[in-house]
């Protein structure tokens, strides 16, 4: 970005070499952060609330979009600027290693965006460049009060009228569902005894009358989750994410990019908060066995980033990622819940009884830790997929 002489500012248009190569992208990308003062604001930032983190969060994306930095890797389709997964990645690990903030709403765009992209072009040239540009964002909604880890075994109604699809039913657990404009619910559309044959993938508005949605207050104290409630919401069948009876299909396309580049980028941002932690304790006296958990961290971070890395260049490449995804799910519940347990540990003080920004930060970092080895898919299960899909070890006896 470039200021004129009469004090205009001026953004660097597409660049074709940036999009065909990341390791150029990269570079430009690393003296944009450099030289920009305004991203100050984003570094070492702690928020006490979610609503504080995503409209703040969301003021990264708009300078980011306005320059184009975070529109590669995404198709011009889309609002992109061309580019692969690599050069998303790579965008997450520049900020991070600047110490700056990595939009929380990238999270579930990582997840969402692709499927979107995939199975419904036309939604994705409709809403994706106001998510690039941080004036929205999407929420998950899959998990039910009697459909978990089953998702087949969903309840939530999508009943056929005419040019619309009308929704009755409940979610659960919804990521960014208490401040997210749109929501990609996975719905019944067949009867229950079809199981996954009778599931459909639909974008909801979350105004829509008929939907309501109640924030569900975690242990943190913040509202990342939600509930929804559907009473016959009138949605419009162009909403579907594929066909009708194609939302297993779909959510298995998701999963993929759940288990992978939404590990790359916590990746990052582990890396960043080792290193806040690290400065933080600068001059104290460390508990027994802080420095060799320290290394173990940063050796669990840098293995899940060698692990994801290959997973970003297989997704690049345009290759499926098959169950082996689950290894980056496991890899990414033990850094975070190594990471959030040594910071309790090394601030006790700070982070029982602390009340300002950043302690507020680690305790609700810590309790969400707690879930990362549910949420998404148990690690139990992960460890069932690898033994059977990708290790093929006999089944347990018995089973």
């Amino acid at each position: 970005m470039t200021e004129s002489a009469g004090g205009e500012v001026s953004y660097p248009e597409a660049r074709d070499d940036w999009a065909r190569d990341p390791s150029a992208y990269r570079r430009a990308l690393r003296q944009f952060i450099a030289t920009e003062p305004g991203l100050d604001r984003w570094r070492g930032v702690d928020y006490p609330t979610t609503e504080d983190r995503m409209r703040d969060n969301a003021a990264l994306s708009k300078l980011l979009s306005e320059g184009g930095w975070n529109r590669y890797g995404w198709p011009p389709s889309a609002g992109g600027l061309g580019g692969d997964e690599r050069h998303r990645a790579v965008m997450y690990d520049e900020l991070s290693a600047a110490g700056l903030a990595v939009p929380e709403q990238n999270k579930l765009l990582e997840t969402l965006g692709p499927a979107v992209l995939r199975f419904a072009p036309d939604l994705a040239a409709q809403f994706m460049p106001s998510y690039l540009a941080g004036e929205e964002w999407w929420g998950q909604g899959f998990s039910e009060p009697e459909a978990g880890s089953d998702l087949a075994g969903l309840r939530c109604r999508a009943r056929r009228a005419g040019e619309n699809y009308v929704l009755s039913g409940q979610k659960i657990w919804t990521s960014h569902g208490a401040t997210a404009r749109r929501l990609i619910c996975l719905v019944r559309t067949g009867t229950l005894e079809s199981r996954h044959r009778g599931l459909s993938m639909i974008m909801v508005d979350t105004d829509t009358p008929g939907v309501a949605i109640r924030p569900i207050a975690l242990a943190s104290g913040h509202n990342e989750l939600a509930e929804v409630f559907f009473d016959d919401a009138v949605v419009p069948a162009a909403r579907l994410l594929g066909q009708e009876g194609e939302g297993w299909a779909v959510a298995m396309y998701l999963l993929q990019f759940e288990r992978a580049m939404y590990a790359w980028l916590s990746a990052t941002v582990a890396s960043r908060r080792l290193r806040e932690l690290r400065a933080a304790l600068s001059g104290r006296l460390l508990p027994d066995g802080a420095i060799r958990r320290f290394g173990e961290c940063y050796s669990d971070i840098a293995t899940l980033k060698a692990r994801s890395a290959d997973t970003v260049r297989r997704l690049a490449a345009g290759r499926t990622v098959g169950p082996e995804a689950s290894i980056d799910k496991i890899l990414l519940a033990t850094v975070e819940t190594g990471l959030h347990d040594l910071a309790r540990d090394v601030l006790p003080g700070e982070f029982l009884f602390g009340d300002d920004p950043a302690a507020q930060q680690w305790r609700a970092e810590w309790w969400y830790s707690r879930a990362s080895t549910i949420m998404g898919g148990s690690a139990e299960v992960q460890r069932g997929i690898i033994a059977d899909r990708v290790l093929g070890l006999p089944k347990e006896r018995g089973a």
